[in-house]
């Protein structure tokens, strides 16, 4: 899980890059709405699964530690 989170968190990373590189040249209100309709809600959607899968990452560390 820790390395599906970390894939997860560099692509995001390196894709909120690219969307900045395109936003300063994509400056109208296409590109405005594009950014409220589309990105925003893909990394808010991100994050959330972030934390998702820290918590589950914790919770299966438990589970294991249990078992033993």
């Amino acid at each position: 899980m820790k390395g599906s989170g970390a894939r997860l968190g560099g692509l995001t990373k390196e894709l909120r890059a690219q969307w900045l590189d395109t936003k300063s040249y994509w400056r109208d209100a296409r590109g405005e709405e594009f950014e409220r309709r589309y990105m925003e809600e893909l990394f808010a959607s991100v994050d959330r699964a972030a934390t998702v899968m820290e918590q589950l990452d914790k919770l299966l560390t438990q589970i294991r530690r249990d078992c033993e």
